[in-house]
């Protein structure tokens, strides 16, 4: 029973950013770089939101619980702004780095766009965010012991892989706004962004209450995956020649 917990939710949270990196990522080596580059980047935003966290926690009194949990919101939401902010550093390196390319090219033109960068950076966030988030998680579904067995959540498995899905995919829909609102100067959806990733993180602190983080979570995955689709140049033709498409190709294999 634990081999199938693991698998089933270790599937659930990486399954589609792993597919994600084989079929878009995987055969080009630049793309490679910017992803594992992007992995580094939230990484050290983590390690200094965790150093200022654990600093504060120590200079403070470990007894007084309402203070410490003040103290986790307040690293929750540090960390948010921090990755953020190193985000947008990502971005001005990736902009630099593009236009040396372009410099160097043959052809006078970079090899990648700044919405493929911004893609492959966001699934480089989301793919290490996730990792981080589930990893202890997968580790002590291996047993030994049941969840649930004093009065606690059957259910924290697999919501726990369904929250790391929706914020791996979530990372990668914000890279994809957040640049190009800094491509275009459009500073509200930068600050948009922000509030959105801190709703998301202020979510998760109501967990074990599932019912009222996950739904709310997912709703709004599904809105930036929308706007996110827009922001990369997509638009209601683009769907409908697709759907054409595919009917016409359906109907002539019948």
């Amino acid at each position: 029973m634990t081999a199938a917990v693991f698998f089933g939710c270790a599937f659930i949270a990486f399954g589609p950013a792993f597919s994600l990196f084989i079929f878009t990522i995987a055969k080009d080596p630049l793309r490679v770089i910017i992803l594992i580059a992007g992995a580094f980047f939230w990484l050290v935003s983590l390690l200094l939101s965790s150093l200022v966290w654990f600093i504060a926690m120590k200079a403070t009194n470990a007894q007084d619980l309402n203070l410490q949990k003040g103290l986790l919101i307040f690293g929750c939401m540090f960390s948010v702004i921090l990755q953020e902010v190193f985000r947008f550093g990502y971005y001005r390196l990736l902009r630099k780095a593009n236009e040396g390319l372009a410099a160097i090219s043959e052809e006078e033109s970079s090899p990648i766009s700044v919405r493929e960068m911004a893609y492959v950076a966001g699934l480089g966030f989301g793919i290490m965010s996730g990792a981080f988030s589930m990893i202890n998680t997968l580790s002590d579904s291996l047993g030994p012991g049941t969840v649930g067995m004093f009065g606690d959540s059957q259910y924290y498995f697999i919501t726990s892989a369904l929250m790391t899905l929706a914020l791996t995919l979530l990372h990668t829909f914000w890279g994809v706004v957040f640049f190009d609102g800094c491509e275009r100067k459009r500073w509200w959806v930068i600050v948009a962004v922000l509030c959105l990733h801190l709703v998301v993180s202020g979510l998760s602190l109501l967990n074990p209450l599932y019912v009222g983080s996950v739904p709310p979570v997912y709703v709004i995955m599904l809105l930036m995956a929308v706007w996110a689709f827009f922001s990369s140049g997509g638009s209601l033709h683009n769907l409908s020649l697709l759907w054409t498409c595919r009917k016409s190709n359906a109907e002539t294999s019948s």
